[in-house]
């Protein structure tokens, strides 16, 4: 082994180490920055307070804000592109369109590439829409509603809002209806059994049926 081998082994074993790292600002390039910040108040996001020059958004329910100014990235205005997760995408776009802003239609992605219309299965992750700001930064709304398994802590159940945790309470309902049918019975203890569908919903682990 030499003395860079043993050095590289030395730097990676360092990576390892798990240090939470959360994604707290992305920056978006814009040519007009007024222009840019009455775009995203249309959208409904929170203005933030920052410093003089600086523009912030936080998208509702997000952790994650988006921020610009002038000359503070060299990236190209309109290069940008990001994933905006919804519960319901058809609502969603509804939101946006009644706001003004210019939505494509919805598609889902099939075996050889994109597909008019939701996906037949609803699965998370397929089903899509896009819209772009004034500037051509594209921004992709994808429908979420159950993780795949190791994306969420599954010691861990929240929502970002108060619509998220209503469309989460509404599928375990749904899907409550459908086990009561298969036993016959009415389940007296559906708290409980709401309560295993939503985190096993959100971590990506098996629901109940």
């Amino acid at each position: 082994m030499t003395n860079n081998d043993s050095g590289s082994n030395a730097a990676t074993s360092k990576t390892l180490v798990k240090v939470d790292m959360k994604v707290e600002v992305v920056v978006i390039p814009v040519s007009d920055v007024e222009r840019a910040k009455a775009f995203y108040l249309r959208l409904g996001w929170r203005l933030d307070k920052t410093p003089p020059g600086l523009v912030q958004f936080t998208p509702t329910g997000s952790a994650c804000s988006v921020l610009f100014g002038a000359n503070l990235t060299s990236s190209a205005p309109g290069s940008a592109e990001a994933y905006l997760i919804v519960s319901d995408i058809a609502a969603a776009r509804e939101g946006l369109v009644a706001a003004g802003i210019e939505v494509g239609q919805i598609f889902h992605i099939g075996p050889e590439g994109p597909l008019s219309g939701p996906d037949p299965e609803h699965r998370s992750y397929f089903t899509r829409a896009s819209f772009s700001d004034p500037d051509g930064n594209a921004w992709v709304l994808q429908e979420v509603t159950m993780r795949l398994p190791g994306r969420i802590d599954s010691g861990v159940t929240s929502f970002g809002s108060a619509n998220d945790l209503a469309s989460a309470l509404r599928r375990a309902e749904a899907a409550h209806g459908k086990h009561e049918k298969q036993t016959g019975v009415a389940d007296l203890n559906w708290p409980d059994w709401y309560a295993e569908y939503m985190a096993a919903e959100q971590s990506g682990a098996k629901l109940p049926t």
